[in-house]
């Protein structure tokens, strides 16, 4: 199944390559099974009058053993273009597939997808599209994993492992995800909705083999009346369990039975709880699995005392923290009591990933903390870190490969404590960086050409500036240079989110230097049309285009014609368009789905249209369109 459609092979190569599908003479002949030609080592040959035939089952042969070169072909895209060679290659490649990913539901349908790949074990399916993270995707647009699991129900009774994202999941769907797959063992949910924890007993009761159950970033919320204690649902028995992630489930769990489950799962790795986890509760379940990799701390406060019990000592939070020797990741602190933050300090120096994004701590609390972190490759943080927690990053992580700066308030009008000097602050002692998220209010053109000279291996550079049309806070001059720099100096960029002030010009840039982007989001930013038709002939390797609140119309939309067929998708908010532009593209481009909406019922009203979702489909329409959805 090819990235570039998303749920199988573009549509053109499809109907050539196809087992059953009528093909050209050449393309016959290219096939690799029972088709000859002139260059085949088993043409036919004539021999004092008689034809000597190839060796039977020779096409077979040749199958089998391109099969078995196949299964060690693990990249996506390269088994996308080995599939694209023959139709014995499509074949063999089809069946060997183990993994199936599918970067939009709606781009395939659930009975073609699993015809063709009939051995998958495994199923990475995403349905909304990314901004539905910033509530710009009305709630009940779609993308239910519904027909998906009522389909591998029947056609895969050996699926193992399955991960979805952005997807609305009821507690029905998992019921029969857990009943139907005996050997399932790896379920794991990252911004999904729909579903509580009657599903998730569910997944627990029935999944005897189970190893992951990894809910990150999910809407997981249940009535008083409907909370069901999923933890006590686990095997009484030793589990397999290596990794167990809880963070977003907002209610609380049945501690004993937690500390219980952890104790009788020798292989657990991973374990992520939540917010109703206290401090001294976490601190019996380190000392129940020690072997733990990846810890995940939910509240790192005590809760008040009870029964006259004492509070927890940090000399004895401490002791656990030493007896976890294998600690590589630490995340969690939802709320952190500062007074225990030194009770890391030991685990610090074998930290590879510390994720403090949600830790309202200062530069002062962190100091410590990071200047004992030496080997941190991954680093997430609130702004609330200001530029002089950055600047003790720069000084001790000289191996981070990944820095995430999120705001603590997200506002226009928010002040932020984190600048410029930050930003070259990292980039000047950090240049192994390969990937930056970062959120600010004020930035500098010099800072970012800074940073595109100190660290030119950047895959990813997305740089917020919150606040709409904000210029160089020293100049006051559009940041265009400044991006400019990162496309032209930084050239395995495939990732790149342009904000501030910016002209037609930092576009011309991109389409310019940015020949390996393949994600480019843009918000509050252009000039005209001429900005979107640059990035739309130049970056021929784009396949996802996300833009918000710009002055693009529909010449700005209608000179990618040329280019969406080779797209993921676009997805335009708050623009200029009209519904008669979105029409023309729909009309001249049969085989794109274009949907247009507003906000959550409400009728579109004249001829604005407010969002623009624009994907490729093997099927066409999709068939569960809510009302507030029209697609041309």
């Amino acid at each position: 199944m090819t990235e570039d459609c998303d749920g199988e092979e573009k549509d053109e190569e499809t109907r050539r390559w196809s087992p059953g599908q009528g093909g050209s003479s050449s393309s016959s002949s290219r096939g690799g099974g029972s088709g000859t030609s002139a260059s085949s080592p088993f043409k036919n040959r004539c021999v004092r009058g008689r034809v000597d035939q190839p060796p039977p089952f020779s096409g077979q042969v040749l199958e089998n053993v391109l099969e078995n070169v196949l299964q060690f072909l693990p990249c996506r895209r390269d088994r996308n273009a080995s599939s694209l060679v023959c139709r014995s290659w499509y074949r063999a490649e089809a069946r060997t597939r183990l993994e199936l990913f599918i970067g939009n539901c709606y781009a395939v349908s659930p009975a073609r997808a699993l015809g063709r790949f009939r051995c998958a074990r495994a199923l990475v399916l995403k349905g909304r599209p990314r901004f539905a993270d910033f509530n710009l995707v009305p709630v009940g647009w779609g993308a239910r994993f519904s027909p998906w699991v009522a389909a591998m129900a029947a056609a895969y009774p050996w699926l193992e492992r399955v991960c979805l994202k952005r997807m609305t999941v009821s507690d029905a769907d998992l019921a029969l995800l857990a009943r139907s797959f005996s050997s399932f063992r790896d379920l794991t949910l990252i911004c999904c909705d729909g579903f509580g924890t009657p599903g998730l007993a569910a997944v627990a009761e029935l999944c005897r083999n189970l190893r992951v159950l990894d809910l990150i970033e999910n809407d997981v919320e249940d009535e008083d009346e409907e909370v069901v204690d999923w933890i006590s649902r686990f095997p009484e028995t030793d589990t397999r369990l290596e990794s167990l992630s809880f963070e977003c489930v907002n209610c609380p769990v049945n501690f004993a039975a937690l500390e219980a489950l952890v104790a009788r799962s020798p292989s657990l790795r991973r374990l992520r709880v939540n917010q109703h986890v206290s401090v001294g509760q976490l601190r019996c379940l380190m000392v129940r699995a020690p072997q733990l990799t990846h810890l995940g701390s939910g509240s790192f406060e005590t809760v008040p005392v009870a029964d006259g019990a004492a509070e927890l000592d940090v000399a004895e939070l401490e002791s656990s923290f030493v007896a976890s020797k294998s600690l590589v990741c630490l995340s969690g602190f939802r709320m952190v009591a500062p007074e225990y933050l030194p009770a890391i300090y030991p685990v610090c120096a074998g930290l590879v990933s510390l994720n403090l994004s949600y830790a309202m701590t200062t530069a002062e609390q962190l100091k410590p903390v990071i200047l004992r972190c030496h080997n941190l490759q991954t680093f997430w943080v609130l702004d609330t870190v200001g530029d002089e927690g950055l600047r003790a990053a720069a000084k001790t992580c000289k191996h981070l490969r990944e820095l995430r700066v999120f705001p603590f308030e997200a506002t226009e009008d928010s002040e932020s404590a984190v600048s410029d000097a930050g930003l070259v602050a990292i980039s000047e002692g950090c240049q192994k960086l390969r990937s930056i998220l970062y959120f600010c209010q004020r930035m500098t053109n010099a800072a970012v050409v800074t940073m595109s000279k100190n660290c030119q291996d950047l895959v990813v550079f997305r740089l917020c500036i919150m606040g709409r049309h904000r210029p160089d806070h020293i100049t006051g001059e559009p940041m265009d240079e400044g991006f400019g720099a990162i496309v032209m100096n930084c050239k395995k960029l495939t990732r790149l989110a342009v904000s501030g002030l910016l002209t037609d010009k930092v576009f011309e840039y991109i389409a310019k230097y940015g020949k390996l982007v393949r994600t480019l989001s843009v918000a509050f930013a252009g000039n005209s049309d001429l900005s979107l038709r640059y990035v739309l002939e130049g970056c021929h390797k784009l396949q996802k285009l996300e833009i918000r609140d710009s002055p693009f119309g529909d010449a700005g939309l209608l000179s990618g014609i040329h280019h969406y067929y080779n797209m993921r998708f676009l997805w335009m908010n708050s623009c200029k368009l009209s519904l008669r532009g979105c029409k023309e593209v729909a009309q001249r481009l049969p085989r794109l789905v274009v949907e247009v909406f507003g906000d959550q019922n409400k009728e579109l009203d004249g001829d604005a249209v407010e969002k623009l979702y624009l994907y490729r489909s093997l099927v066409g329409p999709r068939d569960d369109v809510p009302s507030f959805v029209k697609i041309l």
